[in-house]
């Protein structure tokens, strides 16, 4: 097996013979990750404090709590001066990065919101905190105002790159095209973001013949990073009919690393996160994907009072103490298994930073 894993590039038959390891192979593979992250990136782990910063969304997709259809969601959206407050404290606090995340709109009113908040954000920490927005498919030229007033990063997952699948997990209709999603995925490139993409994994109707070409299809659109975590079923959702069908909750979660694994085996210098759905099936789930592969935590920092409405799946993590102490307790959990966190730094993905070469314009660390 080691062999197979020195190869520069792996085939898809060698990808889902992978995926299938278990007991002490899978352990040689998340080994090997952790040795080929180690050379790239160190015992470094970036965070991202995460902004939830609306659950209103125009979209239906059958997997998402927040979906537009599900009537028992209470909608929110934070203020301009909840955000602000919540990137000062963050960045006083050593968070080189957020990250503000929200359901799918287009409006003026909502472009226009996201474009001050990240103007604001940079110009109140004199331009040294990256910011990352999740916020769905937009124009083109709504990426590009959003970049050229400071956003970093954007992360748009693709949640399977099995146009057929995707077809199953959306309703039929323009507002939910698998062309589109890739096309925005490709203006996301063309206008100079750091690009990251994700998928659910152990999703119904999902073969790793499938999550082989999700891995391949990350390769092939050389992303900079990635957010991918385990399929957690929401009850309020249309595909909550098909649980009977999902794999064991265990074996979603060892899927899950093991595409960590892969890869940081396929792309050594990506930035790779250890999602918030690891953690919703066991305690230690993202310290487990930090030891195989992962290099990236993402904190949630949103106020609280609007955390239990912003619910994508069943069993979200609550945390139970302050933010403080949260934060606290994860340094200690992360030196235990010989990490450190990059406090005061963007951790921008050293994959991206090759691409522009340090010319293209200016990058902080």
């Amino acid at each position: 097996m080691l062999e197979i894993l020195q190869k520069s590039m792996l085939s898809k038959e060698e990808i889902v013979s992978l995926l299938s390891l278990r007991g002490n192979k899978q352990r040689q593979l998340f080994s090997h990750a952790a040795n080929v992250k180690r050379q790239q990136t160190g015992n470094i782990v970036w965070l991202r404090g995460l902004i939830e910063l609306s659950n209103r969304c125009m979209k239906d997709c059958y997997y998402c709590g927040i979906r537009c259809s599900n009537k028992e969601v209470t909608r929110y959206s934070l203020t301009h001066d909840e955000v602000m407050q919540v990137v000062t404290r963050a960045y006083e606090k050593g968070y080189g990065s957020v990250a503000i995340q929200s359901g799918e709109v287009s409006s003026k009113t909502f472009t226009d919101k996201i474009n001050k908040m990240v103007s604001d954000s940079k110009r109140m920490t004199q331009g040294k905190i990256g910011i990352t927005l999740s916020c769905g498919e937009q124009s083109e030229e709504t990426y590009r105002r959003w970049f050229e007033s400071g956003a970093d990063r954007y992360l748009l997952r693709i949640e399977t790159s099995s146009e057929a699948l995707y077809g199953r997990l959306h309703p039929h209709d323009d507002m939910h095209s698998y062309v589109k999603r890739v096309k925005a995925l490709e203006s996301l490139r063309k206008t100079g973001y750091q690009v990251g993409t994700g998928v659910m994994i152990g999703l119904p109707f999902q073969t790793n013949e499938m999550l082989a070409d999700d891995l391949l299809f990350m390769k092939q659109f050389d992303i900079d990073m990635c957010g991918m975590g385990p399929y957690i079923e929401h009850t309020n959702t249309p595909l909550y009919a098909f649980r009977e069908q999902l794999p064991p909750i265990t074996e979603r979660l060892s899927l899950s690393l093991k595409m960590i694994s892969l890869l940081r085996i396929l792309m050594p210098d990506i930035n790779i996160a250890a999602t918030t759905a690891l953690q919703a099936i066991q305690k230690e789930g993202r310290e487990l994907a930090i030891l195989a592969g992962a290099n990236v935590l993402m904190p949630n920092i949103t106020p609280k009072q609007y955390r239990d409405d912003y619910i994508l799946y069943n069993r979200k993590p609550v945390a139970v103490h302050s933010d403080d102490d949260e934060l606290a307790a994860l340094e200690e959990r992360l030196r235990a298994i010989d990490h450190e966190i990059g406090y005061f730094r963007q951790g921008n993905s050293l994959h991206y930073r090759k691409f522009i070469r340090n010319n293209f314009y200016p990058l902080s660390t």
